[in-house]
């Protein structure tokens, strides 16, 4: 079967886009013709504008006629003031501009003048306590034979004098500085002394450690501290002048009671 043949026997409605004009004309005819979805919204558009301009028109009216006369002439005062002030305004932006003219005229008269020509300098002259001292003007000569008067060969009491009160002064200041008195360094000592056995007298310990006496030792509190097995040590606290004591000292001066002490440790040391 050909192409032809087949198309010829399938129901395909080839003429339908004339039957939809025929149609379309025909109604144009019957009801007039349609205005397009572009026209109505232009004239949409109009519409809404024209309204817009009725109710600005409306209110414009409204506030002209509502205004009292007291407010129209405040209104009035503040446009006299106002060009009152643009007046002045102008006047002083005339005034800088003539005074910028003047301006630019001497800079360019001075850009135009020859450069000044420069003069020696005046030569310098002292001043003494704001008034001015004349200078001489010696011959070297002269000089010398001032220098030769100035020498004094044999010096002068006043000289001697001067050494004198220097050396008293320095004397003096020895003095007083030796007077007053410097600071002492001292520090704070907590030591353990550990008894023989459980069976020494703690009290008689104690005793023993503070009959050690020295310049600048001067003992504190004192407490038990236990051990172990029932035995305590002694803590005590003492106070040195650093210069004076030491701790070795304090050492071998409590460690010679051999009978109630077996040793000595320093168990805090600070500076005070």
């Amino acid at each position: 079967m050909s192409a032809v043949d087949f198309l010829a026997q399938e129901k395909i409605w080839f003429e339908k886009p004339r039957y939809d004009e025929a149609e379309r004309r025909f109604y144009e005819r019957v009801n007039g013709p349609s205005q397009t979805t572009q026209d109505v919204g232009a004239n949409t558009i109009l519409q809404d504008i024209a309204r817009a301009r009725e109710n600005i028109q409306k209110s414009l009216a409204g506030s002209s006629s509502s205004s009292s006369p007291a407010d129209q002439g405040e209104i009035i005062c503040r446009i006299k003031s106002l060009e009152l002030e643009n007046h002045s305004l102008h006047k002083v932006v005339e005034d800088l501009r003539a005074a910028l003219s003047k301006l630019e005229c001497r800079v360019a008269v001075l850009e135009k003048s020859p450069a000044a020509v420069t003069l020696a300098p005046a030569p310098s002259v002292p001043y003494t306590n704001g008034t001015t001292v004349q200078q001489k003007t010696s011959n070297p000569a002269e000089e010398e034979e001032d220098d030769d008067d100035d020498i004094d060969l044999f010096g002068s009491d006043e000289d001697e004098e001067a050494e004198k009160l220097k050396e008293q002064r320095l004397k003096e200041y020895a003095e007083k500085k030796a007077k007053k008195p410097g600071v002492i360094a001292k520090s704070s000592i907590l030591l353990d002394v550990k008894p023989w056995d459980d069976e020494t007298d703690m009290v008689k310990l104690e005793e023993c450690v503070r009959s050690v006496q020295a310049d600048g030792l001067l003992w504190g509190t004192s407490k038990l501290v236990p051990v172990g097995y029932g035995i305590k040590k002694l803590q005590i606290a003492c106070v040195v002048e650093d210069d004076k004591v030491g701790t070795d000292m304090l050492e071998e001066e409590i460690t010679k009671f051999e009978d109630y002490i077996q040793s000595v440790d320093v168990a805090a040391f600070n500076k005070i």
